[in-house]
C-alpha cells in the first residue's frame, strides 16, 4: 500500500542547497526518493518521494522543515506561481484504499509543520475544510507578493476562507516574510502522457487535442456568440505541439483521473481521430512514472491470452501502447511500485 508525495520547493537554482534538501527526506529509512526535477526558469523544483505512508509522511515533513530553514522567500525571483518556501506539498494514493489516508497525513502534516516552525499552512484538495480551498490555484491568488495585504487592513479581494490559514494566524510577520505560506493536501496522482503522430506540423494534432481534452473546443452560434462543446476524455487535459527535432508531432495530455479516462482508452481515441484526419500514430510516451495498475489494465485490453503475469501484461501495455516506438521505457524504473521496490531492495 505504496502512497506517493510531491513536494515542490521555491528553489531552482542553488543545486547544493537542493540537495541538502532533498538528503533531509533521504535520511528518513523507507522513504525512497524518486524523482528531482530543478528548473532554474521557475526557480522551482519538484520532488518525488514514495513508499509506504509513515515513512513518506516522516520524509515529507523532515524536507518541509529543511526547505523552512534554508530559502528565504525575501531572495526568491521565478516564473512559476508560488506561495512560499515550500509552496505545494500533496500526498497522492496510488490506489483508491489509501485515499483516506493521505487526506490524514496531509491534515497532520499542516497541524504539526504550523506548530514546529509557525509558519501558516493551507489544506487543499481532498484535504481542504472548505470548498473555497479546494483548487490550489484559488489558494494561491496573488502569490508570496500578495501575503501582505492578504494579511493586512488592506483590500485585497479575497473571500475570508481563503485569507485565513488553516493552521495559524493571518499576520504578516517576520516568519511570513520569510517563509511564506505552505499549502499542503491529497490529490490523486496525474499521468503525463503524450501520443506521437507522424506529421510535421501538428496541425491534425492540434485538432485532436481540442476534441479529446474534457474541456473541449469554442465554437460560435448563428448569433455570434461563443459556445463550448466538451471534449471526448473526462478529466483530461490536452493540447497538439510539434516536435522539430524529432520530425513528429504529438497530443500531449494530462490525464487528472486515471480511473475517469484509462491510458490505452485516450491512446485509442487519439488513434482513432488521427485516422479520420488522414495521420498514423507512432506509439505514445509516458512522462516520469505510472502507476502499476494503470498498466495491468492496459495490459488487459491488448492482450491476446487469458492467465498472464503481471510482467507479461506490463508487456502487452508497453507493446500495445507503443511506449518504446521512440523512447526507452524500463518498467523496473518508471512503474512506480517497482521503482520503490528496486530502490528498497525488496
Amino acid at each position: 500500500m505504496y502512497i506517493e508525495c510531491v513536494p515542490n520547493i521555491s528553489e531552482g537554482i542553488d543545486l547544493d542547497k537542493i540537495e541538502s534538501i532533498v538528503n533531509a527526506a533521504r535520511a528518513v529509512n523507507g522513504c525512497v526518493v524518486l524523482g528531482v526535477e530543478p528548473d532554474a526558469d521557475y526557480n522551482r523544483t519538484v520532488i518525488t518521494l514514495a513508499g509506504l505512508p509513515e515513512n513518506v509522511y516522516e520524509g515529507a515533513k523532515a524536507l518541509v522543515i529543511k526547505a523552512i530553514h534554508e530559502i528565504d522567500m525575501r531572495q526568491h525571483k521565478g516564473e512559476h506561481p508560488r506561495l512560499g518556501a515550500v509552496d505545494v506539498c500533496p500526498f497522492v494514493p496510488l490506489e483508491s484504499s489509501m485515499k483516506p489516508t493521505c487526506i490524514e497525513l496531509a491534515k497532520r502534516l499542516a497541524k504539526e509543520i504550523h506548530e514546529e516552525t509557525k509558519v501558516c499552512t493551507y489544506l487543499y484538495g481532498f484535504a481542504a475544510q472548505q470548498e473555497a480551498k479546494v483548487m490550489l490555484s484559488d489558494i494561491r491568488k496573488g502569490q508570496y507578493e500578495g501575503l501582505r495585504d492578504r494579511f493586512g487592513p488592506n483590500d485585497h479581494n479575497l473571500p475570508d476562507e481563503i485569507v485565513k490559514p488553516d493552521f495559524g494566524q493571518p499576520q504578516w510577520n517576520e516568519i511570513t516574510e520569510k517563509s511564506g505560506c505552505i499549502t499542503i493536501g491529497a490529490r490523486d496522482i496525474l499521468i503525463a502522457y503524450n501520443v506521437n503522430v507522424h506529421e510535421q506540423d501538428a496541425s491534425v494534432s492540434k485538432k485532436i487535442g481540442s476534441l479529446v481534452r474534457s474541456s473541449g473546443r469554442p465554437i460560435k452560434n448563428g448569433q455570434g456568440q461563443t459556445i463550448r462543446l466538451p471534449g471526448l476524455l473526462s478529466k483530461v487535459q490536452g493540447m497538439g505541439v510539434q516536435l522539430e527535432r524529432m520530425g513528429i508531432s504529438q497530443v500531449s495530455m494530462n490525464i487528472l483521473d486515471r480511473h475517469a479516462t484509462p491510458i490505452h482508452t485516450a491512446f485509442l481515441v487519439c488513434q482513432t481521430l488521427g485516422e479520420d484526419h488522414g495521420v498514423k500514430v507512432a506509439g505514445s510516451e509516458v512522462v516520469g512514472l505510472i502507476p502499476l495498475q494503470t498498466m495491468l489494465e492496459a495490459g488487459e485490453f491488448f492482450a491476446k491470452d487469458d492467465g498472464l503475469s503481471e510482467r507479461d501484461l506490463v508487456e502487452a501495455a508497453i507493446e500495445g501502447l507503443g511506449l518504446r516506438e521512440f523512447h526507452d521505457f524500463d518498467p523496473a524504473i518508471r512503474i512506480i511500485e517497482w521503482a520503490i521496490a528496486k530502490e528498497l531492495g525488496q
